[in-house]
């Protein structure tokens, strides 16, 4: 049974040597694989540290580049939005100045709620503007909400610049039109002139051809036996006769006949009733109303002498119609 018992001890032998030749290597004691075990897990936490290391450089390799970009896009983006706001404040200063060109004509805008809506979107622009040279502008949005309002302004600016070049153009047409009236006025003015001078001379030459004439102006003194008298302080009357011709073109009717004696001191002879002539009153010495026929009458004034009168020149003056029929000088002696 010992001798079996080696037998097969010697037939596992031989299988051991046969398993080592094939790879197989013995089993090694409990202290040999805790220290293999202690190197593996070494090996193990430096290849976690290495991938560590190697995770935590690639996330600030990537944070890096997360960052510039980020500073480059936001450059861009700053640099964009200047420059849309010099587009956008260059609109509204060229808007402006349209407003402004069209400030001396809003005046044909003659509907009071048109003009007012005209002012406002000019006060608009103008406010626009500020905001825009101001810094309060700073923003993408804000910066497309004045594009938005300086589009609504244009069209209104057109609508406006269309109405106001309408009444314009009506303006001018009424302009024209005024002034073709004004000169047909200046024609027909000159004809109506031309009309009212013919017809004064036409009244004037009527009047002249209905005014009496007078003929035969004769003064003389009477003494108190109702006799001539020479001697001008001796008259107790003055006596004036005068003859009217015949006029057929003198209107039939009552005609009032006023005669002025002025003595060469300038007195008028009577007792200072006045007649009215030529826009005044003048003094008179005698008058006399006969009923004209058109035909010759010869008329004679009796004055009585109230006053001493003294020799020298006597002026006689006879008026009917408005009109001074004959002014004469007559000298009387002392």
């Amino acid at each position: 049974m010992g001798t079996d018992n080696k037998d097969k001890f010697d037939n596992n032998d031989e299988i051991i040597e046969v398993d080592a030749s094939e790879g197989y290597e013995a089993p090694e004691s409990p202290d040999g694989e805790k220290k293999e075990m202690k190197k593996a897990a070494g090996m193990v936490k430096i290849g976690i540290i290495l991938v560590a290391i190697a995770l935590i450089g690639v996330g600030v390799m990537w944070y890096y580049n997360w960052s510039h970009g980020s500073d480059q896009q936001a450059q861009i983006d700053s640099l964009k939005l200047a420059n849309e706001k010099l587009l956008l404040q260059t609109e509204y200063e060229n808007l402006n100045a349209e407003f402004q060109q069209y400030e001396n004509q809003a005046q044909y805008l003659q509907n009071d709620s048109l003009l007012e809506q005209y002012n406002q979107a000019k006060d608009k622009a103008e406010k626009l503007l500020a905001e825009l040279k101001s810094e309060r502008a700073t923003n993408g949005r804000r910066i497309k909400e004045l594009q938005g309002e300086i589009n609504t302004l244009k069209g209104l600016l057109r609508h406006y610049v269309t109405v106001i070049d309408s009444l314009s153009r009506e303006n001018s047409a009424l302009k024209d039109e005024n002034q073709q009236l004004q000169s047909q006025n200046a024609e027909l003015s000159s004809t109506v002139n031309d009309y009212s001078e013919k017809n004064q001379r036409l009244n004037e030459r009527m009047q002249l051809a209905e005014k009496l004439n007078l003929t035969g102006l004769h003064f003389s003194a009477l003494n108190k036996k109702g006799k001539n008298e020479k001697k001008i302080n001796k008259a107790k009357q003055l006596v004036v006769t005068f003859t009217i011709p015949q006029n057929n073109s003198t209107p039939v009717g009552e005609k009032t006949f006023f005669v002025r004696i002025v003595t060469p001191e300038g007195n008028v002879l009577g007792s200072g009733r006045t007649f009215p002539f030529e826009g005044g009153n003048v003094a008179y010495t005698e008058k006399k109303t006969i009923e004209y026929d058109q035909q010759e009458t010869t008329l004679t004034l009796y004055h009585n002498v109230t006053t001493a009168l003294t020799k020298g020149s006597y002026t006689v003056e006879v008026f009917v119609d408005n009109y001074r029929l004959v002014s004469r000088q007559f000298a009387m002696e002392k």
